[in-house]
């Protein structure tokens, strides 16, 4: 079962405001363990911080066609998020066990965390088409594909001298073995 876990933000999150050196020092060491602990059991998929809101956008939409972008900062606190979790648990008990052990995500703060599990295609039953089904397959199959890590090219003599040449560099000439000076 995969859910998102959410940090709320707070009122001095969203003021970019950070906890006192030793405060934040703490949580950096206490956050590490923690997410360390998630990934050694095979928890954690993806975690980052987000940016306060005045950094960011909303869209809105409208069945009308209308979309309306709109500039952060956002009112409602509350309401927003200041970091997440993609975690891969068993049952949601089990996301709430890792929650309450991990670290107040805000010292000096009442810290939050939602924890919302996801929807799966079977969610949606005989909602989805056998062609809506196909697409999402192509399209995780896909971006799975693209978040592999691109093998590094072998770059060829040849290669480096004409690189070499576009900067104007001259390349050095190895000498031959048998014409190596012995020291």
């Amino acid at each position: 079962m995969k859910v998102l876990v959410f940090v709320k933000a707070t009122p001095n999150s969203e003021k970019g405001i950070l906890p006192g050196d030793e405060q934040l020092k703490k949580l950096f060491t206490d956050m590490g363990n923690f997410n360390e602990q998630l990934v050694k059991a095979g928890i954690m998929q993806e975690a980052d911080g987000l940016k306060p809101s005045n950094a960011g956008k909303r869209i809105k939409f409208s069945d009308q066609g209308h979309t309306s972008v709109i500039d952060g900062p956002f009112a409602e606190t509350k309401e927003l998020v200041a970091g997440y979790w993609v975690w891969n648990v068993k049952s949601m008990e089990e996301a709430v066990e890792w929650a309450t052990r991990c670290p107040n995500p805000m010292p000096g703060e009442e810290g939050v965390l939602e924890i919302r599990p996801t929807n799966t295609l079977e969610d949606f039953g005989d909602l989805l088409t056998d062609e809506n089904r196909a697409q999402e397959k192509r399209l995780r199959k896909e971006v799975a594909r693209q978040q592999k890590p691109k093998a590094k090219a072998k770059v060829t003599k040849q290669a480096k001298k004409a690189a070499a040449k576009k900067k104007g560099k001259r390349t050095a000439k190895r000498q031959p073995s048998r014409a190596r000076s012995k020291k």
